[in-house]
């Protein structure tokens, strides 16, 4: 009877700090892919500075160690591609140039859907989306074409090319 006592108490034990785990790194992607959809949508509007203060806010969350909670197999694939995310999220908030912004965003939003894609945590549908004029791609919250990279002068150009669902 102690041994089934004891048995289910490291079981309950176990399903705890597994419970607990899981919402933190879950949290921080989901932290990761507001703070991008907040940059892709500055660019959208045309508007530098909130690209730079947004694209800011993301190399933070990137910084503080988001891989944490996560099971070694996810946290070596956010690894591939850490460094690279955080490197354009830094030149995105350190220019209020729409252009050169918008070219690290392309290579930005290519790294974030390799990892969405492979972790599979995302909280809400994520759309992958492609401009045939920059031949580039982008993420959205939503299948309405916003253009990133034509902004206001052509803000419908584009079409899905991919769906990442929620996971529950």
């Amino acid at each position: 009877m102690l041994k089934k006592c004891y048995l289910a108490l490291v079981l309950a034990c176990l399903m705890t700090v597994a419970h607990a785990q899981k919402p933190a790194s879950s949290n921080s992607i989901n932290k990761i892919t507001a703070g991008y959809l907040a940059v892709k949508n500055s660019l959208a509007a045309d508007d530098a500075a909130a690209a730079a203060r947004n694209a800011k806010e993301l190399f933070n969350t990137l910084s503080s160690d988001p891989g944490k909670g996560l099971d070694p197999g996810r946290q070596k694939l956010l690894n591939n591609y850490l460094e690279k995310l955080k490197y354009d999220s830094r030149h995105i908030s350190e220019v209020t140039v729409l252009f050169h912004q918008r070219e690290h965003f392309a290579s930005l939003s290519k790294n974030l859907f390799e990892v969405l894609k492979g972790l599979k945590m995302n909280a809400a549908t994520v759309y992958e989306q492609y401009c045939p004029m920059k031949k580039a791609y982008w993420l959205s919250e939503a299948e309405t074409i916003k253009n990133p990279y034509y902004g206001k002068k052509m803000p419908e150009c584009g079409k899905v090319t991919a769906t990442l669902a929620a996971i529950k």
